[in-house]
């Protein structure tokens, strides 16, 4: 199966633009083992320098955050619990450090790698992917990807081949940053209503079609 790269202009857009939008796009890469896929179903975007969930918060680039300051479009891959890494897509423009955590997948293509991947081979394909954790181990995704432009392979965000089913977009708070205060609570996390392959089940604060989106950095 073949993917067509979106284009490093797609990138140039406000952030909560772009995190609504990645929910119509498929996260590609090109792996070793072969080509694996995933519908991106679950999202959570991070603006710093003034969201105390960010990483960036507070302005002050690190060698860990130096790609969240640069242009938009690229990968920010930075590893949990010493073990888990998790993929970011890199947005606003440069020298504003925002990204959008991609936090769950639905299997597309290369499944039988993607179980190859995983320590519970009991697991349920259209769970494969179902958090940030999960997604990078299946798609083989580490620290030697970060900095990598998403509009190039071997890994890279890509259009379907065709139209998904109609859905709608549920927004809530983002999960596990009980440190970052009353930015705990912004809904800047986005996820496809119903879908399996979501993380984690939680009430939305509101559920949005097309037309009822608000406007870019709206907190709720």
């Amino acid at each position: 199966m073949k993917f067509e790269p979106v284009t490093s202009r797609f990138f140039e857009q406000a952030t909560e633009s772009l995190a609504y939008q990645l929910l119509d796009l498929v996260l590609v890469h090109e792996s070793p083992e072969g080509l694996v896929a995933g519908r991106i179903v679950e999202c959570e975007m991070y603006q710093g320098p003034d969201d105390k969930g960010a990483h960036s918060f507070g302005g002050k680039p690190t060698p860990r955050t130096a790609v969240m300051y640069g242009p938009p479009g690229h990968a920010y891959i930075y590893l949990i619990y010493g073990m888990y890494y998790c993929f970011n897509v890199v947005t606003g423009e440069a020298g504003l450090p925002h990204a959008i955590l991609v936090r769950a997948l639905e299997p597309l293509v290369g499944v039988d790698v993607m179980l190859s991947r995983t320590r519970n081979k009991s697991v349920a394909s259209n769970r494969l992917a179902a958090g940030p954790g999960k997604l990078c181990q299946v798609l083989g995704i580490d620290r030697r990807l970060n900095a990598h432009a998403l509009w190039r392979p071997p890994l890279y965000l890509a259009r379907p081949m065709s139209r998904w089913p109609t859905y709608q977009v549920a927004r809530g708070p983002r999960i596990n940053i009980g440190y970052a205060g009353e930015a705990q609570a912004w809904p800047w996390r986005f996820w496809v209503v119903g879908h399996p392959a979501v993380s984690v089940k939680a009430p939305p604060v509101r559920v949005e079609s097309p037309a009822d989106r608000t406007e870019e950095g709206e907190h709720a």
